[in-house]
């Protein structure tokens, strides 16, 4: 009993205390230290780069993924230094890294795949922070490139993230980039109207219309003699942000006009043609 009184004296002697705290515990609290600083420090920097890429006016898709990529790294670096305190060998831990770097790479291609794929984004930049998209299976207007995804927001206003290796890899339909859209609107007709008044007042709804560019100038053109109409179509030129606002106005300003000019729009019919055969 003496003998382990004594051995418990011995490690909780102040000497061995003081040997402890300045062996484990400081390390430790050093490391917290770093980590809570080094975090404070990597948002800092990140608010710091959106701020001076803003004033130079580039564009906000750009600074952002920009700066969420600065805040990864320097998290790394940081997370390094943490474990680099506590006593453990960072160049070994890094050599550990580097030797299982295949295997990581193959676990993580396709994460790998989306950083690329949205490093892409940014140096070519086929769309921007507020363009209406069709890309990855889905269409939406562009809020952000992050990363690893791209997060569109829907005029349903639903939020979708969509991986960037899926939008690279298909198809990319940016309604936004042009000033101009060109709107083709098909209205049918009974065969027995008068074509001529029917194109005089669907060129007089396009005239009347502000929103309606006049170079290049609006088109009245009969395309196509249907089974059941003749079908007009009204080819005009607009601005893009009126792309969807003049197509609801004119098809109800149409059908509006063509119930007062007593013009018909015909439904689907066939004619049935009954045979009587005598037994």
């Amino acid at each position: 009993m003496e003998d382990a009184a004594r051995t418990a004296e011995q490690w909780l002697s102040p000497d061995k205390i003081q040997g402890y705290i300045q062996e484990y515990a400081l390390p430790v609290l050093f490391a917290i230290i770093i980590l809570v600083l080094g975090a404070w420090a990597a948002k800092l920097a990140r608010r710091v780069i959106r701020k001076v890429m803003g004033r130079r006016g580039l564009e906000p898709i750009v600074i952002g993924f920009v700066a969420n990529f600065s805040y990864v790294l320097l998290m790394v670096f940081v997370i390094l230094a943490a474990l680099e305190r506590i006593g453990v060998k960072t160049t070994s831990f890094v050599a550990i890294i580097g030797a299982a770097g295949l295997a990581i790479g193959l676990a993580l291609q396709g994460s790998l795949a989306n950083f690329a794929a949205g490093f892409l984004m940014v140096i070519f930049r086929p769309f921007k922070k507020g363009d209406y998209i069709e890309a990855g299976g889905t269409a939406g207007v562009v809020d952000e490139i992050q990363v690893f995804s791209t997060v569109l927001n829907t005029p349903d206003n639903c939020r979708v993230v969509v991986p960037n290796s899926k939008i690279m890899s298909d198809n990319i339909t940016n309604y936004s980039a042009m000033e101009t859209r060109r709107l083709d609107l098909v209205f049918g007709v009974g065969y027995s109207d008068d074509l001529r008044k029917v194109k005089a007042v669907l060129q007089e709804v396009a005239d009347s219309d502000e929103r309606v560019l006049r170079d290049p100038a609006p088109l009245i053109a009969v395309s196509e003699l249907a089974d059941n109409s003749v079908n007009l179509i009204m080819r005009v030129w607009v601005k893009s942000p009126d792309y969807w606002a003049f197509k609801f106005d004119t098809t109800e300003k149409v059908k509006l006009r063509f119930d007062a000019e007593g013009i018909s729009i015909p439904f689907p019919q066939r004619d049935v043609h009954l045979y009587q055969v005598k037994q």
